[in-house]
């Protein structure tokens, strides 16, 4: 997998490669991340990498020439090379999204600054917008590795495990069901009792009411776009009734 970064900060991405998991799919070259750099594309004195824009206005956004040419040279390595611009104006992030980067595996993210860039930039050497959330940052240095992590984690071989990836929340469709390890007791609280009975299908059937009824808690507009199983609807009722006995104001 190729992620090529067009950003004036590469050394923030110390942060992925140098570090946990996917720092070591970085060393062992599973994921492969260059970096771009517009400031080395300016013959500028000073290195100047923004402007002001036409028809006045507060900021300043990023000039097209360096930024342009950084992009240039990116594409230049990889052919078919998927360009992202990463902005709160564009799609939302989601985890089915990650199966569309994997699929292409050669990816350009654009990581803006300042007020952001040039619209001919986005016109006509942008693939996509992509945004991960409904929030303005100072940069698009953090969303490239949000995805980027969220993304090399699915790459075979990064996590060794792969059942547990297979568990995980947005993974099977339900948020991850509640999880606990030892001791069994600690300052007054215990785990589950059915977590400790040995019995497999049981476990399986509680796991699968806690996942559901964590998402309808947490998000429930999440479950209007799932069909649910006979038995899924099931255990979403049993799961409601409990949660409404229990929170019944006496």
């Amino acid at each position: 997998m190729y992620f090529h970064i067009v950003t004036i900060f590469p050394e923030m991405f110390r942060a992925i490669t140098n570090y946990g998991v996917i720092g070591r799919a970085f060393k062992k070259k599973r994921i492969i991340i260059n970096f771009f750099n517009p400031r080395d594309f300016t013959n500028k004195k000073y290195k100047s990498i923004d402007d002001r824009p036409y028809g006045g206005g507060p900021g300043m956004l990023m000039s097209f020439e360096p930024l342009y040419a950084a992009i240039q040279k990116a594409k230049s390595l990889e052919k078919n090379t998927k360009v992202i611009y990463l902005s709160p104006q564009g799609i939302k992030f989601k985890q089915k999204e990650i199966k569309y980067l994997l699929n292409n595996k050669k990816i350009i993210f654009i990581c803006g600054r300042y007020k952001g860039i040039d619209q001919r930039i986005i016109n006509h050497q942008v693939d996509e917008e992509w945004s991960i959330g409904d929030y303005i940052l100072t940069g698009g240095e953090l969303a490239a590795m949000n995805i980027i992590d969220a993304t090399s984690r699915l790459i075979p071989g990064v996590i060794e495990k792969t059942e547990s990836i297979e568990e995980d929340s947005f993974s099977n469709r339900f948020f991850d069901y509640p999880n606990y390890t030892r001791p069994q007791t600690i300052k007054n609280m215990t785990v589950p009792s059915i977590l400790l009975s040995g019995h497999h299908k049981n476990i399986r059937i509680w796991r699968l009411k806690e996942a559901i009824g964590k998402t309808w808690m947490k998000r429930p507009d999440i479950l209007k776009n799932i069909s649910l199983t006979k038995e899924e609807e099931n255990l979403l009722n049993e799961f409601k009734n409990n949660f409404y006995n229990q929170n019944k104001k006496p």
